[in-house]
């Protein structure tokens, strides 16, 4: 193996083991699902999507479609069969409306999936069949990423889905940093970087692009972090309840302490 190989496989495996991190990074959000029997506030919705981009993924990086990439199948096929696990979770514990919506959903993505197998088995080959797999791939890439459905925050009267984009301009106007997990941008830049690496290394558009692009995102939050981090308390007395719901998600250990149900009476959560 010559230098520009092991340096390509060295990205792919630091981009493993960083996208493993984000993908294990809801699972005290489902422990508390499982706890409780409840989805509670909490979406499936990114879940879903998230598998749909895995299995794009995966199937994008076998050798019979595109060479040089079986790292992109490793972990996307890993991270893949962790989103089914939270799917399942989330529709056993889901309300009739939003397990019509998320079963729906991801009937939706399958048919994605098996529609690009299909197609890129029978009716196309070689390069062609790179092509269309890759743009599928790319495309539910970015929209992954640049979906309103990547963080949680809260306030005492419940959890709420917070977007990217969202966060960031809560960040701005309340001057605080309070929301946004440190960490999980962090890791998100990194991930991005080093598939955005591998991508260019191996001279892939379908891998460089879309983590490019998730690259950026995580850079945009960390220089958010870096302006606002001194800048004193929030503006709003919510921040530190948002920061406790994304230690949540993140997977802190959380102290047990009330908070409101539904129906106004006082219930512990964790």
């Amino acid at each position: 193996m010559d230098a520009h190989h092991a340096v390509h496989f060295a990205f792919g495996i630091f981009g493993n083991a960083t996208a493993l991190f984000l993908f294990l990074a809801p699972l005290i959000t489902f422990k508390r699902i499982v706890k409780s029997k409840s989805t509670e506030q909490f979406s499936g919705i990114p879940y879903v999507m998230t598998l749909l981009n895995c299995l794009l993924s995966a199937w994008y990086g076998l050798p019979f479609v595109s060479e040089h990439n079986i790292l992109v199948s490793t972990i996307n096929g890993t991270g893949a069969g962790i989103e089914i696990i939270y799917v399942l979770i989330f529709v056993i514990y889901a309300g009739k409306k939003e397990k019509t919506k998320i079963l729906g959903l991801f009937t939706f993505v399958l048919t994605v999936f098996g529609v690009v197998v299909f197609v890129s088995l029978f009716a196309l080959n070689g390069h062609g069949r790179k092509l269309f797999c890759g743009l599928a791939a790319t495309i539910f890439s970015i929209i992954m990423y640049g979906s309103p459905l990547s963080i949680m925050a809260a306030n005492d009267d419940g959890y709420w889905e917070l977007g990217i984009w969202e966060l960031q301009r809560m960040v701005i106007k309340t001057k605080s940093v309070e929301f946004m997990p440190f960490f999980l941008s962090l890791f998100v830049f990194l991930c991005g970087t080093s598939w955005f690496v591998f991508g260019l290394l191996g001279k892939d558009p379908f891998v460089a692009v879309p983590n490019g692009f998730g690259s950026g995102l995580g850079a945009m939050q960390l220089i958010l972090y870096a302006i606002y981090c001194n800048k004193g308390e929030p503006k709003k007395p919510a921040a530190a309840a948002a920061a406790a719901a994304a230690d949540v998600e993140l997977g802190k250990p959380q102290l047990e302490r009330p908070s409101k149900s539904p129906n106004g009476n006082a219930s512990s959560h964790v």
